[in-house]
C-alpha cells in the first residue's frame, strides 16, 4: 500500500486473527486499591492510547516474547491486569484477584501497509484501526480489561497499539511500565524501580461519586475480537436507523449564517532541527519580566498555541487557552516518589486575549506557559482539589489544547 493510499485514510484491509488474555505469571490473590482524587476525574474520559512501530523481525517471535514478558511484569504491575469497582457507597477503587481476565492481547494482520505508510500517514483515521477500545469511556474498566493490547502484523513489521484505563494510570506510570516491560523482553539489567502502588499516600479522601456504568457490549459468539462499528446499524439500503435521508449539499451553516469551513485532521510532524530553531527563535530576546530560559517544551507550546489560535481567526478581545497537564509527584506536600503509580497530575490553565498572544513575540506566550507551570505549587495544588468537581467539567469544556509537562 503507498503512502498516497494512506493519506487518503482509507481501510487498512486489517484482519483479527486472535484474541487471549496474559495473566501475572504467579498468583498473587487479591489486591484493592481505592482511587484517590487525581484519579476520579479520568473516569470520565476515554482509555489513554497509544501506537508504537517496530520494523523487521519475526513477527510470531515478536508476539511471543511480548506476552511472555507480559506475564512478568504484571507481577509488580498488577492493578493493570484487574479491574475497577466501586464499593456501597460509591467509592471507586481498582481491584485484582486471580480469576481475573487479565490484560486484552489482539493479534491481528495487515499485510498491505508498512511501517514508512503509517509514518507518513496525515491523520489519525487509519492508525486508530491498529489501536484497541477507540471511543472507550474508562468508567467502563469496570466490566473491561484495563489495559489493551493489539498487536498488528505489517508488510515489514509490527504494529503494537495499546489502550490504557487513564483512571488507572498517567503518562508517567504509563512509561514507567512500558520501560520495564521492554526492559523484561529485550533481557537488559533492570534500570526501572518497582511501582509505589499506595497512592492513598498523596490523598486519602473518601470520595463518593454518582456515575451510571454503560451497558456491556455483547461479547461475540464464537470467543473472537471483533471490530465493532461506531453508530447505529445501517438498514438495508445503507442509511441508519432504517430511514434513508438525502445529504445537504455543501459545508453546514456557521452561528452567524455564513457557511463553516470543513475540516479535517492533520498531523504535524516537527524534526529534530525545527524544533532547535524555533527554542533558538524564543530563546534569543528574554522577556525582562525574571523569565528564565524556555524549555523545549514551553518554546515548541508557545509555537502551537500562537499559530493555532492565528488560523482560528479569533476576534483580538477573545480569550484563548492553553493546557497542561503537570506531573505533581514532587509538587505535592509531601513528594511522591517518581515510581508513584497512579494519577498525579493536574491541569494548569493559561489564558490570555488572542489579539495579545498574536500581537507580541513568541516569548510572550512562552513566559506566560512558563510562569503558569513554575506557580503550581503544593498550594495550587491543594486548592484545586477543593473545586475538583468543577475542574473536570472546565476540562472537558474549555476550547484550549492539552498537552503533557
Amino acid at each position: 500500500m503507498s503512502s498516497e493510499v494512506v493519506k487518503k485514510e482509507e481501510s487498512l484491509n486489517l484482519k483479527i486473527t486472535r484474541k487471549s488474555y496474559v495473566k501475572p505469571e504467579e498468583k498473587l490473590g487479591k489486591k484493592v486499591c481505592q482511587l484517590v482524587t487525581f484519579d476520579l476525574p479520568y473516569l470520565a474520559f476515554y482509555y489513554n492510547q497509544k501506537i508504537i512501530l517496530y520494523k523487521g523481525g519475526n513477527f510470531e517471535e515478536n508476539v511471543e516474547n511480548l506476552k511472555n514478558g507480559l506475564s512478568v511484569v504484571l507481577k509488580e504491575f498488577h492493578q493493570l491486569a484487574g479491574k475497577l469497582g466501586k464499593d456501597e457507597e460509591g467509592v471507586f477503587f481498582v481491584e485484582y484477584d486471580d480469576d481475573m481476565v487479565g490484560v486484552e492481547v489482539i493479534e491481528a494482520v495487515a499485510n498491505e501497509i508498512s511501517v514508512e505508510d503509517l509514518t507518513d500517514a496525515e491523520g489519525s483515521a487509519i492508525l486508530k484501526e491498529l489501536i484497541p477500545y477507540s471511543g472507550i469511556l474508562n468508567l467502563e474498566g469496570m466490566h473491561r480489561p484495563l489495559l489493551a493490547v493489539q498487536l498488528t502484523k505489517l508488510k515489514d513489521g509490527l504494529a503494537m497499539g495499546l489502550a490504557f484505563n487513564h483512571a488507572v494510570v498517567d503518562g508517567t506510570s504509563t512509561w514507567h511500565f512500558m520501560t520495564s516491560w521492554a526492559e523484561i523482553c529485550s533481557s537488559a539489567p533492570p534500570t526501572t524501580p518497582r511501582p509505589f502502588l499506595e497512592r492513598t499516600k498523596s490523598r486519602n479522601t473518601r470520595v463518593k461519586l454518582d456515575l451510571s456504568l454503560p451497558e456491556p457490549k455483547s461479547p461475540s459468539t464464537n470467543g473472537e475480537a471483533k471490530l465493532e462499528p461506531e453508530g447505529p446499524p445501517p438498514s438495508a439500503n445503507g442509511e441508519a436507523n432504517g430511514e434513508a435521508k438525502p445529504e445537504p449539499e455543501g459545508p453546514p451553516p456557521s452561528a452567524n449564517g455564513g457557511a463553516k469551513p470543513i475540516l479535517r485532521e492533520k498531523i504535524f510532524k516537527f524534526s529534530e532541527s525545527a524544533i532547535d530553531k524555533i527554542k533558538s527563535t524564543v530563546n534569543q530576546t528574554l522577556p525582562t519580566d525574571g523569565s528564565k530560559p524556555f524549555s523545549t517544551f514551553q518554546s515548541l507550546s508557545a509555537h502551537i498555541w500562537r499559530h493555532v489560535t492565528l488560523a482560528r481567526d479569533l476576534k483580538p478581545e477573545e480569550y484563548t487557552v492553553y493546557t497542561v497537564f503537570a506531573d505533581c509527584r514532587k509538587r505535592v506536600d509531601p513528594p511522591m516518589p517518581e515510581a508513584y503509580f497512579g494519577n498525579l497530575i493536574q491541569a494548569i490553565f493559561t489564558v490570555t486575549a488572542a489579539g495579545l498572544l498574536s500581537a507580541h513575540p513568541p516569548q510572550f506566550g512562552a513566559s506566560l506557559i512558563q510562569k503558569a507551570i513554575e506557580s503550581h505549587d503544593a498550594n495550587a495544588i491543594n486548592g484545586r482539589l477543593v473545586v475538583r468537581k468543577f475542574e473536570i467539567s472546565t476540562i472537558r469544556l474549555l476550547k484550549g489544547f492539552i498537552l503533557l509537562a
